[in-house]
């Protein structure tokens, strides 16, 4: 038996794929490189979520499976999420954990995250979505972290009182690992820091980190959109920004202390001081 990583060269895929290893359990990488070296793994498949078929194949008698969707176009994450649940329908792995990557999954908002979770739940599959709101890793962008160690300013498009349950990427691979062997726990696990912290607080977890005075910089998503699209193209930078923009409408993004991996699982996420001395800024 084998657990089945989708983008296992990549931000989130990564982490699971050493998190695994670390225990010992035996690792399929899905990239879309066929000659990548990835550490921890035992095989590595190029399968992309284009093709049902091919994900059929990758997924046929596993014991696991971590997915997640790519920053591409709303469009293309609808077909990709469509693929994903016609292979788990054929393959039948033993079980499934899927990462929001912070999409909502609300049915009355839409969008392919939402298809993908209702789509599991109905598959008949043991399966669990692992809900992070935002990642840490967004402000280590070119544009976020240069600002900081340049000019002492973490601009980022939310207010100064916006209070979020931030998480690592790390954070994620310590609740997929879980819940990968966790199968009395189904549906989704908030996962972030908790109680929610303010941009102002991640500004001062990087000035103490850097031994300088750091200040928050609240920017508009436009800004952050034209700084994005060189990195991930047009298309999903103005989505990223149009996800943006209705935050500025919301209270907060804290994550519910019933549903988290706190509660449900015993695995408390990296404060922000933490999670910098772990990727060693």
């Amino acid at each position: 038996m084998t657990y089945v990583i989708h983008g296992a060269t990549g931000a989130q895929g990564a982490p699971v794929v050493s998190a695994l290893a670390a225990t010992g359990k035996t690792v399929t990488a899905l990239t879309r490189n066929p000659d990548a070296v990835v550490h921890g793994a035992q095989r590595v498949v190029a399968v992309g979520y284009s093709s049902a078929a091919d994900l059929t194949v990758a997924y046929r008698g596993a014991e696991g499976i971590f997915v997640h969707l790519p920053v591409a176009s709303e469009e293309d994450r609808q077909t990709y999420a469509r693929n994903i649940l016609t292979a788990v329908r054929e393959a039948r792995p033993d079980r499934v954990v899927f990462s929001t990557s912070g999409f909502p999954i609300d049915p009355a908002t839409g969008g392919a995250a939402t298809t993908l979770a209702a789509g599991l739940a109905d598959s008949g599959v043991s399966h669990a979505v692992v809900a992070p709101e935002l990642y840490l890793e967004n402000l280590l962008m070119p544009h976020v972290i240069g600002s900081v160690r340049e000019r002492g300013v973490l601009p980022y498009p939310i207010r100064a009182d916006f209070p979020v349950s931030w998480a690592s990427h790390l954070d994620i691979a310590d609740a997929v690992v879980a819940l990968l062997d966790r199968t009395d726990v189904t549906g989704v696990v908030s996962v972030g820091q908790y109680p929610a912290i303010t941009a102002p607080d991640l500004a001062g977890a990087f000035g103490a980190r850097l031994g300088r005075d750091v200040v928050f910089d609240q920017i508009t998503p436009e800004e952050f959109r034209t700084s994005m699209a060189p990195l991930i193209g047009e298309s999903a930078a103005a989505d990223i920004a149009g996800a943006y923009q209705a935050m500025s409408a919301m209270p907060g993004r804290s994550i519910a202390p019933e549903t988290s991996a706190q509660k449900l699982l015993g695995v408390t996420p990296r404060t922000t001081s933490q999670w910098l001395a772990d990727i060693g800024l």
